[in-house]
């Protein structure tokens, strides 16, 4: 069997020696969408942003290994060169380029048509625009998932926001997961929408900073939309019946 594309052992970060990651496994499959759902608080951006390696977000303990690499050695810009990448939570924003220069930068392959018609945008209307603070935070969300959607990434971690992305659809949002692993990549997709979970290979439950389910994706809804977490602050996590 081969090994997991990402594979998560005994992951723990701490701030103010408040532990908000408590050693976490996760493996996240060659091909594999993985859905990871929980409530605000439980870690689920914490754990994008240590993946990526952002700065102040050094893990006190555990291993991770992407494509076999030990990627906890890495930095920021060697982890993207290994074809990890991280949209949504924080949208881009670039002064003095343009859309068509943001999706072709590095890419002159690319198609930018395309790839904003895949995210809902019309391609007349915003191949010129500069991509700054002009767009909606929505717009811009979108422009990174057509930049993402170029790269190729063999993992994308999709950190959805909690706001959404300015009415973009659930059968766009499905649309843009599938052509990503159409694409061959993997997808870890962190949301708060059960109807976008439900187009994972696999989920998994965050609480308190650990996995506390597994398993086939209507599982992990009905356990996660059973169950309500009322205490997530990484030293004491109890379930009562919603």
């Amino acid at each position: 069997m081969p090994a997991p594309l990402l594979d998560i052992r005994e992951l723990t970060f701490e701030v103010a020696h408040q532990r908000i990651l408590d050693r976490l496994d996760l493996t996240v499959e060659q091909g594999e969408i993985h859905a990871l759902l929980g409530s605000n608080g439980s870690g689920k951006t914490t754990l994008a942003y240590v993946l990526m390696g952002c700065d102040g977000y050094r893990p006190s303990g555990g291993t991770v290994r992407f494509n076999g690499t030990d990627l906890l050695a890495l930095r920021l810009h060697e982890r993207a060169k290994l074809g990890l990448t991280l949209a949504w939570q924080e949208p881009a924003r670039f002064e003095g380029i343009n859309v068509r220069e943001y999706l072709t930068l590095g890419r002159p392959e690319s198609d930018p048509d395309t790839l904003l018609r895949q995210v809902g945008l019309d391609p007349a209307r915003y191949l010129t625009r500069q991509v700054d603070k002009a767009l909606s935070g929505g717009e811009r969300h979108r422009i990174e998932l057509a930049s993402v959607l170029s790269v190729r990434p063999a993992l994308a971690i999709l950190d959805e926001p909690a706001a959404g992305i300015d009415m973009l659809s659930i059968t766009h949002i499905i649309d843009i997961i599938r052509a990503l692993k159409t694409a061959g990549g993997s997808v870890l997709l962190i949301t708060h929408q059960e109807e976008v979970a439900l187009v994972a290979d696999r989920a998994s439950q965050l609480c308190a900073g650990r996995i506390v389910f597994s398993g086939e994706p209507r599982e992990t809804v009905d356990h996660f939309r059973g169950r309500t977490c009322v205490r997530c602050d990484g030293a004491e996590c109890r379930y009562v019946r919603a």
